[in-house]
């Protein structure tokens, strides 16, 4: 668009829509670090991660080794990996989770209808069918390589969680998770 705009002769709006880009950028990235450190909190909670992960920091009251890991990671592949590639692996891993939560919502629905639920979701089983449909139609549309890195790196947490998850996890044991302090 930011270089349509341009060609066109409406630099003033190209520059706006590159402003605009930079800024949904940065917030989407800065949600996703703040996100995925809070996963591997509650990970390392339950103790399908090492116990450092969950260690608060004394002042600001984050998980502050879960947060620098998820940043140096995330900044040594973003300087590492074309932007094209770094957006396919986004986008193959973000529409995997819909899958899965999407089965979970109609797999849950099915084998425990009498649970407590904050929401409902309409139409059921059809709304977690059409999503787990349309994600894997989005997912179709991505290149081999892009299949064959969302492989590796779940054959990464396969390893980790059957190496070490497996047997730390407290709720496996039937246990709470650690309390936050």
């Amino acid at each position: 668009l930011a270089v349509g705009m341009e060609r066109t002769g409406f630099r003033w709006g190209s520059l706006l829509v590159k402003i605009g880009a930079l800024g949904g950028l940065t917030s989407t990235m800065i949600v996703m670090l703040l996100g995925q450190s809070r996963v591997f909190f509650s990970m390392s909670k339950d103790g399908l991660l090492p116990k450092m992960f969950s260690n608060v920091h004394p002042k600001f009251r984050t998980p502050w080794i879960s947060s620098l890991t998820v940043g140096l990671v995330v900044a040594t592949f973003a300087s590492l990996i074309p932007l094209a590639s770094l957006g396919e692996m986004t986008s193959i891993g973000t529409l995997l989770a819909f899958i899965i939560v999407s089965a979970g919502v109609w797999l849950l629905r099915k084998r425990s209808p009498e649970l407590a639920r904050p929401f409902r979701a309409p139409w059921m089983p059809l709304t977690p069918i059409l999503g787990i449909g349309f994600a894997l139609l989005m997912m179709a549309s991505l290149p081999l390589i892009t299949w064959i890195r969302l492989v590796v790196w779940l054959l990464i947490g396969l390893v980790i969680y059957f190496s070490y998850g497996r047997f730390h996890s407290r709720v496996q044991k039937g246990l709470a998770p650690i309390p936050s302090e």
